[in-house]
């Protein structure tokens, strides 16, 4: 029950249409049952000149009209019948199109707040949620799940609230005529109900299955399409079509379970409809041949029950559809209701432009899925201006450590502070707008150069950043490229090759002009030559600014101020170049390794 209130509070920003389109649904709802079910007595009246005879228990205005219509001349109700048809449909079908369109849009603006809820949500996590969790299976909660309660709001809420007022209606009417024969019906009607809670439990189970092989499914997908260069180097193309044949069949038996349990509840419904019909025929036909009900009646009673039987179909595949649904809303919801590991404190304040230093004082850092600490008690001064290069071995944490400034992680003990302020006191917009960061795994968009380049600086001209691209000597080759600047480099830059998109990206940090640069790996995908050129460019932008330098090639760190060398978490040395050949034995092996 909570889930399932945790579904419909997805309409609650939204409650005066979906009022509206209720009241639309129950007044379409109520002339189609008065289009089914008063034609009956009426054509009985005209064509078999018959009086309507109803049991003695009708309400008092169902028996006064019935008066009426038996003192009215048949030929003058013959001529009165076709208009009343008409009026009818025409004013159902104004009341079916309108109730349909407002529930349609009503689930379309839930979909809309669910996918931008999930979003701003994702948005929001560290980036240590990303390290856990696939980006396929994210993708499949946007996508596969959100399309799941998209059909429960857009089909099966409308269908329950429609089909429950038919049911409702024609209930009433069977009650009104003949209350005996009608409480011996539904009093045997919720039986129906065991078998269908067993094959919605059963949906729910195999929706929450089929919804999880769908996020493998796309995960697959993603992984093989982003990386579709390393697939076709190695020549695994069979590997990877047999890998997503296997997850695609998965998904296929999967939901052809779900499908022979949904087929299950249309015969069940009508088996239990017929058996009611046949009661009724037993046990009514002889009053209708005693001349205690006009046949008329009679038919206007079995049709009210009959009728029964589709709405009680369709609010079977509602059920089914909205255990689906459940099974969909527990995966968003653990997306929504995950809090992200780092949060920016109510109250932060406002982080002015760095003056003095930045400051690692005793921190310590683990990931949660790891239980030894990558980074142990680590103190640091970084001061305004200083170039500080931090080396080691694969593994030692010194990604880690740059990524601790940003506040991307929170350390696990000690903190990290910028003119004495901790970071964990000050607003995430402006501590991350002074640092611009050069990533070894560079990512562009699927869009222009010119987009690229300005990413996260949208107010700079079109001469500011062709200035960023000559700086970052990427300005010569753009300009061959078909449309220079407004080219657009594919997904991930998949035009480029990975000197030029480190280029590009490295001209997005000169244009972006932060008083605190971090360049991990910043040269890492260039050639010799581009790598000088960079060098300069960086050399450069470097003059007046924090920078922090990750390397492992020793010759882009050489002119430091002081290198950072850290093995096994710790700082095993600290000094400038020349001081750290003499003293840091790891830092000498890894400056010979690299240069004898």
């Amino acid at each position: 029950m909570k889930n399932y209130l945790k579904l419909l509070g997805f309409l609650k920003d939204h409650k005066r249409l979906f009022g509206i389109a209720i009241v639309a649904m129950f007044v379409s709802s109520l002339f189609e049952g008065i289009q089914y079910t008063l034609l009956i007595p009426l054509t009985d009246r005209i064509f078999n000149k018959k009086q309507i005879v109803f049991p003695n228990q009708v309400p008092e205005f169902v028996r006064n009209a019935v008066d009426q219509l038996n003192t009215m001349d048949p030929a003058a109700l013959l001529s009165l019948l076709p208009w009343f048809i008409v009026g009818l449909m025409v004013v159902k079908h104004v009341f079916v199109y309108l109730s349909s369109y407002l529930m349609n849009d009503l689930s379309q603006r839930v979909i809309r707040d669910i996918r931008n809820k999930l979003y701003e949500k994702i948005q929001s996590f560290s980036l240590d949620y990303f390290s856990e969790r696939r980006t396929g299976e994210l993708l499949s909660r946007i996508t596969n799940d959100v399309a799941v309660v998209e059909n429960a709001v857009s089909y099966g809420v409308t269908d329950l609230f429609r089909q429950s007022f038919l049911i409702l209606m024609y209930v009433s009417i069977a009650f009104s005529i003949h209350f005996k024969a009608a409480c011996v019906i539904f009093i045997v009607l919720p039986l129906i109900g065991w078998p269908l809670s067993r094959i919605g439990s059963k949906l729910r189970k195999l929706s929450k299955r089929t919804q999880e092989n769908m996020a493998d499914v796309n995960s697959i997908l993603l992984e093989t399409i982003s990386g579709v260069r390393v697939v076709k180097a190695f020549g695994t193309e069979q590997y990877e079509i047999n890998r997503f044949r296997t997850k695609n069949h998965d998904a296929y038996k999967l939901r052809l379970k779900s499908v022979k349990r949904i087929l299950l509840m249309n015969p069940i419904t009508e088996l239990f409809g017929l058996f009611c019909g046949v009661a009724i025929i037993l046990w009514m036909g002889k009053q209708v041949m005693n001349d205690v009900l006009s046949f008329g009646v009679f038919a206007f009673f079995l049709s009210s029950v009959l009728l029964i039987i589709s709405p009680l179909k369709k609010l079977g595949n509602v059920h089914a559809m909205t255990q689906q649904a459940l099974a969909a809303n527990e995966r968003i919801y653990d997306v929504l209701d995950e809090q992200p590991s780092v949060q920016e404190k109510p109250g932060a304040l406002a982080l002015s432009a760095i003056q003095k230093n930045i400051k690692l004082e005793n921190v310590s850092f683990r990931y949660e899925s790891e239980g030894s600490e990558v980074l142990q008690n680590i103190n640091l001064e970084i001061k305004v201006g200083e170039l500080v290069a931090i080396v080691g071995p694969t593994g030692t944490g010194k990604s880690t450590l740059a990524n601790l400034i940003p506040r991307f992680y929170d350390a696990t003990s000690g903190r990290v502070t910028v003119d004495g302020k901790d970071v964990r006191d000050v607003t995430f917009h402006s501590l991350r707008r002074q640092i611009g960061i050069v990533s070894q795994e560079t990512f562009l968009f699927n869009d222009t150069v010119g987009a690229n380049i300005s990413y996260g600086t949208p107010q700079a001209s079109q001469s500011e950043v062709e200035t960023a691209a000559q700086r970052a000597y990427a300005h010569q080759f753009i300009v061959k490229m078909p449309e220079g600047y407004a080219t657009i480099i594919g997904d991930r830059g998949f035009r480029l090759s990975g000197g030029e998109k480190q280029r590009i990206a490295i001209a997005r940090a000169i244009l972006r002009n932060p008083p605190i640069l971090i360049l991990d790996e910043a040269t890492s995908q260039l050639d010799s030559q581009s790598e000088k050129y960079v060098q300069d460019a960086l050399d450069k932008l470097m003059v007046g600014r924090t920078v922090i330098a990750i390397a492992h090639r020793l010759s882009t760190i050489k002119k430091a101020n002081k290198i950072v060398v850290l093995d096994k978490g710790g700082i095993v040395g600290l000094g400038p170049h020349e001081e750290l050949l003499t003293t840091c034995s790891l830092y000498k092996r890894l400056y010979e390794t690299q240069f004898q």
